[in-house]
């Protein structure tokens, strides 16, 4: 089989983005990972996004499969799981530190611009304790979303 350079460069990313994680390339890890980072850009996904985007090509793998992936990938330090409303997930590739906006009107995380967040100061943790992480999330929605919820129509 002839590869390309485009197909070359990607299966050296995913190895190379595998091996800092110190995980072996397992088919169905070199598949996801092809997914998320293949191309070189980062992204925000959730186990189903993942798992339908997967699907659509030739290789499939299970949900199940899916979420084991990327918590294996979160636990080598590879992305980053943030959590919306203590239910929804986004598994984020971009390990650096960044806010984020969530649509609330369409269910999408996107990144906010760092250099326009300022926290000059994090409560102390209580006793005991030690602050782990700091996720900032920002909720939008667009304002005619908003306006279409709470106006009535003329009679």
């Amino acid at each position: 089989m002839d590869y390309t350079n485009a197909q070359v460069e990607t299966h050296r990313i995913v190895d190379q983005w595998l091996a800092k994680g110190g995980l072996r390339p397992t088919r169905q890890r070199v598949i996801l990972a092809r997914r998320l980072i293949g191309d070189g850009k980062n992204r925000h996904v959730t186990a189903e996004s993942l798992f339908a985007a997967s699907n659509d090509h030739a290789d499939k793998v299970s949900l199940a499969t899916v979420y084991n992936t990327l918590r294996a990938f979160c636990d080598a330090g590879l992305m980053r799981e943030i959590t919306v409303d203590g239910a929804k997930s986004y598994f984020d590739t971009n390990m650096t530190d960044h806010p984020h906006f969530y649509w609330e009107d369409s269910a999408e995380l996107v990144d906010a611009p760092a250099d326009q967040l300022k926290i000059v100061a994090l409560p102390d943790a209580p006793e005991g304790a030690e602050i782990a992480k700091v996720d900032v999330v920002i909720r939008l929605r667009r304002k005619s979303y908003r306006l279409a919820k709470t106006t009535a129509p003329v009679p």
